[in-house]
């Protein structure tokens, strides 16, 4: 019998994937549409991804409902791996908010960024993937 290419994660070994990446991909829902973006994260010493954005459709789309989805994904030569993750966000304010300031939330564009907000995992789920990349073999000889 073959081994399986995929696994499951453990789910200390999808945190330490979570923890070790800062970005990662948020969907959710704008009216009655599903987004999905790009956006640098951390998690915070709750085990709650928490982004930094500024006012306009993520956030009014998180604001509208709280449903969301995260990812986070790893490749190299030999393995991928990937975490996603459902939950609720919910925008801090006053001290929950201050207490984010030493998180190592790293912006891609020099933009102001004032509402925080975290997502509550409800669900974690990971999977490794063993890569036999066949399109690799698939290519001709050069002389």
């Amino acid at each position: 019998m073959t081994e399986s290419p995929v696994s499951r994660l453990s789910t200390e070994d999808a945190w330490a994937l979570l923890r070790t990446h800062e970005f990662g991909r948020l969907a959710f829902h704008l009216a009655d549409e599903v987004h999905i973006t790009p956006i640098n994260y951390a998690v915070d010493a709750q085990d709650r991804i928490v982004v930094r954005t500024a006012e306009g459709s993520k956030l009014l789309g998180l604001t509208m409902n709280a449903d969301v989805a995260f990812e986070v994904d790893e490749v190299d030569e030999h393995e991928a791996r990937s975490v996603v993750v459902r939950g609720r966000a919910r925008t801090l304010e006053g001290h929950e908010a201050d207490e984010t300031e030493e998180l190592p939330l790293r912006p891609w564009v020099d933009t102001v960024k004032l509402n925080v907000v975290a997502i509550t995992v409800d669900e974690l789920t990971g999977r490794s993937f063993s890569l036999t990349r066949p399109w690799m073999h698939m290519r001709p000889e050069h002389a």
